[in-house]
Parts: C-alpha cells; sequence; structure tokens
C-alpha cells in the first residue's frame, strides 16, 4: 500500500468486500475517491437499488450490481446508504464543499492495477478461452502499434479472475500519446476487417472505444502516466455556480480521453437565457465526471454541453477562473455531445 499510486481505474476490494473504483488522479492523504462497482449480497437490503439478475464470485463472496451506478438518484441513494450504515465511506470535501464517497486507505484489503493484472494473466500456466483471446487482442494492439505491452492493462471481471466466457474484454492503455496511436490502429484494423465496431448507442458512434475481436466484444480507454498527473489534491477550491446549458467549441483535446475527461474550449453560446454569463465568468473547461463522456469529441469540433457553471480558485494565488462540470450528482440531465446540424 505504501508505494501505490492510485490512478483512475485501479480497482479496490474492502474488509467489507465492496469493490469500488479509484475515480481520478487528486485524492486525500489517507483517502482514495472512488466509486462502488460491486455489493457484497449479504449487504443487498442495505441499499435500496435495483440490482442486475446476474451474480458474481470473488474469492467465494458473492456479488451483486447495481443496473445504473451513473445517475445522480443512485448516487444520493448510495451516499444516504453510506452515510447511515457505513459512515467511513463518506468524506467531507473542503475543497468541494460537499459530502463523497470514498475509500479510507486503512480499510483497503486489496488493490488491482490494470498494468499488473495483464501481467499476471500473461503469466498464468492455465488460461481459459477467454484469458487467451484477451492476451492475443493485447498482444495484436501492441504490435501493430507500436505501444509496449507494459503500456496495457486490463480491468472489469477478467482482472480479478471473476468472468464468464460471456464477460466483455476491458483493456487500458496508458498515455495520451499511446491512446491517440490505438485509436487509428484500431481505425485501420477495422477497415481490414481484422477488427469490427460496436454501435449499440450513440456515444459508441462519437468515441469508437466499443470493438469486436473474433466475435467478442472488448472495449478501451486510457488513464494517465505518471508523468501527466503533476495536479495534486487541494491546489483548487471549486464553488457551484448554477446549471447551464451551452453550445462551444474544443480548442484542444489532449485530455479529453481521461476520467475526468477535460475540453478546453471557446466561443461560449448560451443555449437558454439562465445559461446567459458576464465575460468573466464563461468557462474556460468543459469537465465530464462520467466516463461514458470521454473522447467525444475532438479540436475544432462544437459541442453541446449540460452541465454547472463552476467558481475555481487557485488556493495559493487566489487566481480565477470557471468549468462546467458534467456529473455533478446533483441532476440526471447532464451531457456532452458533439454538436450536430
Amino acid at each position: 500500500m505504501e508505494e501505490w499510486i492510485p490512478k483512475d481505474g485501479d480497482t479496490l476490494v474492502t474488509k467489507e468486500n465492496f469493490i469500488f473504483y479509484v475515480f481520478g488522479y487528486e485524492h486525500p492523504g489517507e483517502r482514495v475517491f472512488s466509486f462502488l462497482k460491486y455489493i457484497p449480497s449479504d449487504l443487498e437490503s442495505h441499499f435500496p437499488l435495483r440490482f442486475l439478475k446476474k451474480r458474481w464470485t470473488l474469492e467465494k463472496v458473492k456479488l451483486l450490481r447495481p443496473e445504473k451506478l451513473y445517475t445522480a438518484k443512485n448516487f444520493q441513494r448510495l451516499l444516504e446508504t453510506f452515510r447511515n450504515h457505513f459512515p467511513h465511506y463518506v468524506y467531507f470535501c473542503p475543497f468541494r464543499g460537499k459530502e463523497v464517497i470514498s475509500v479510507p486507505l486503512k480499510l483497503i484489503k486489496r488493490v488491482y492495477v490494470p498494468s499488473q493484472c495483464l501481467q499476471m494473466l500473461a503469466k498464468r500456466r492455465r488460461k481459459d478461452h477467454l484469458q487467451r483471446l484477451a492476451l492475443e487482442l493485447v498482444t495484436l494492439l501492441s504490435d501493430e502499434s507500436s505501444v509496449p505491452l507494459e503500456d496495457f492493462g486490463i480491468h472489469g471481471s477478467i482482472a480479478l479472475n471473476m468472468h464468464t466466457m460471456k464477460s466483455d474484454v476491458d483493456l487500458v492503455v496508458y498515455g495520451s500519446h499511446n491512446f491517440r496511436n490505438l485509436e487509428k490502429v484500431i481505425k485501420r484494423l477495422v477497415d481490414e476487417s481484422t477488427l469490427t465496431y460496436v454501435f449499440t448507442k450513440k456515444i459508441d458512434r462519437m468515441r469508437r472505444h466499443r470493438g469486436r475481436y473474433r466475435n467478442k466484444i472488448f472495449v478501451y480507454n486510457a488513464v494517465r502516466k505518471a508523468e501527466e498527473t503533476a495536479f495534486k489534491y487541494g491546489e483548487y477550491k471549486y464553488s457551484p455556480v448554477k446549471p447551464v446549458t451551452f453550445r462551444c467549441q474544443v480548442v484542444d483535446d489532449k485530455e479529453a480521453m481521461f476520467r475526468p475527461a477535460v475540453y478546453t474550449i471557446t466561443d461560449y453560446q448560451p443555449l437558454n437565457s439562465v445559461s446567459k454569463l458576464a465575460e468573466n465568468e464563461k468557462p474556460t473547461r468543459a469537465v465530464s465526471m462520467i466516463g461514458c463522456y470521454r473522447n467525444v469529441a475532438r479540436r475544432g469540433e462544437k459541442i453541446r454541453v449540460s452541465g454547472t457553471l463552476e467558481r475555481v480558485e487557485n488556493v495559493e494565488t487566489s487566481e480565477i477562473n470557471h468549468q462546467v462540470v458534467v456529473g455533478t450528482g446533483t441532476r440526471e440531465d447532464e451531457y456532452i455531445w458533439r454538436f450536430e446540424t
């Protein structure tokens, strides 16, 4: 635990057998901001949520997964449950002025890091069909893109060794440059019919992050490398101003593939009267806390955004700027869509 530096997507198993995924890269000293993914079945009665019918097992512990993890309503229900029954997972963040879900380091029983999980999978003597296929896919992508194998990772149910033959292959690539290279290679492999894209939702067509290889669906996402995480928890203070809906242009997408996804923007155009802003309030960034809005637009493209305007203060210099956050957990209708006429 002393050497572990939390990164977005790392998986945590706690002493109560909750399974959390690390969120983002900025964390208090003794805690890790996370979101809940699996719940031990013996604690189901505490959570007023609808669960998937499927069950998972990790080290003989039966697990459940909520049908919907990322709605504002479910987030508030989770927060209330933790506050009432497991208060040690609730943390008041002084820099955001609100309670958030986080995991104390002392309660973490095991950490699964995607890069390490891939290395362990490669070393397994006995692999099932899905494990072999996952390694075959990663090797193909590495060879074709020249992204080193050590810059790949695997997470999800395969990483935890609780998958079934129906599970997807959930891949990670470390670094923005590697991600862009991989994105281009996957497009070429699709053009060559080695892979196919899978579009079941509008967001899939925008992101192109889901594909099929040898009749098995895979997804791939990006995680920051160490040199891409210079910022630290407590450098900025965030204060909500009001909900806004607007159109703008993306001028920088180099952090759009991560979570949180960061789009540097210009040409703010309000889409309703409430969203009209003074010049010094206009946001310079759109930031999505919701993973599905990663990489939905590239530099030069226009996006439509619904989120919460935040005042951002540099704690050390008192410099003020503004951003819009999607996924505040306060309302459902928050999004980032590439603008289509």
